[in-house]
């Protein structure tokens, strides 16, 4: 996917470098595909802040996402290319032969026209936007929208640009190469879709000036060093101060290194091997 640079005339401009949007086709939503999404400020039911610097942003629809590709053995064709502004990931509106449509992610290589199709066995074709389950999907394949359980809808790789790999399978599980290193063990079962998602040129995307990230709804970070002591463990100081302890947030919870990661009952059998 190209990205676009600007000429230096404004200062935001000397380093903004945004997403030319050459691949879509098409700019207003499925009306039937779209439901209506509140904002929430990072507060609870309370009014409380439970989530620090959100707020504001332009008005969103959440277009609702085909997570299960449960359409099964019945033939699709990409109409469309369509941005989202609920994820990172480009979406393709899918027309079946029975009429219905569906949003899925857009995989790298689908172009308007093209078919697609979810089903079980050795007949549906490995190709980018088909999905099946990992039991048939051949070693060695990358594949994204994959589900942890079956039927439960896909959790893994979902943003632009992601994938993972079916490395191995030994019984009932399939072994799964995360991009961080991780192999962790999936039922055969489950669905996934073959291919990598699209819009890899996201992650170079550089907003350019802090007015853009007040559109996306993010509101200003503030460094703890740089509040008064009744603010922050690493406020005040006399002049510009490192703080004067290990990096921490405003409660003391270390923020650099300490594990945090809760080890529910049973999860870590399914781990073949930790990321790095």
């Amino acid at each position: 996917m190209p990205l676009k640079k600007y000429r230096p005339v404004t200062p935001s401009r000397r380093f903004m470098v945004l997403s030319a949007f050459e691949e879509i086709s098409r700019t207003r939503p499925e009306k039937s595909l779209v439901e209506p999404l509140s904002k929430t400020g990072g507060r609870n039911n309370h009014g409380h802040i439970t989530s620090r610097r959100r707020g504001g942003g332009h008005k969103r629809q959440y277009r609702l996402i085909d997570w299960k590709r449960d359409k099964m053995n019945v033939p699709g064709i990409v109409r469309s290319i369509e941005y989202d502004p609920n994820r990172s990931a480009r979406i393709a509106l899918i027309q079946y032969r029975d009429g219905e449509k569906r949003y899925i992610l857009h995989p790298v290589g689908l172009m308007v026209g093209d078919a697609v199709l979810s089903g079980k066995g050795r007949g549906i074709p490995v190709k980018p936007g088909n999905a099946m389950p990992l039991r048939d999907v051949p070693p060695g394949s990358d594949v994204h929208n994959v589900e942890m359980r079956p039927g439960s809808g896909a959790q893994i790789a979902r943003s632009a640009g992601s994938s993972v790999q079916v490395a191995a399978k030994e019984g009932d599980f399939s072994h799964i190469k995360m991009p961080s290193g991780e192999v962790r063990l999936i039922h055969l079962d489950c669905m996934a879709t073959i291919g990598k998602v699209g819009n890899l040129d996201h992650e170079n995307i550089s907003s350019g000036k802090a007015g853009r990230s007040r559109w996306l709804g993010k509101r200003p970070k503030v460094r703890g060093v740089a509040m008064n002591p009744v603010d922050h463990p690493m406020g005040g100081g006399e002049g510009k101060s490192s703080g004067g302890r290990h990096p921490c947030s405003p409660w003391g919870q270390k923020s650099k290194g300490l594990k945090t990661r809760k080890k529910k009952k049973g999860s870590d059998r399914y781990i073949v091997k930790k990321r790095k």
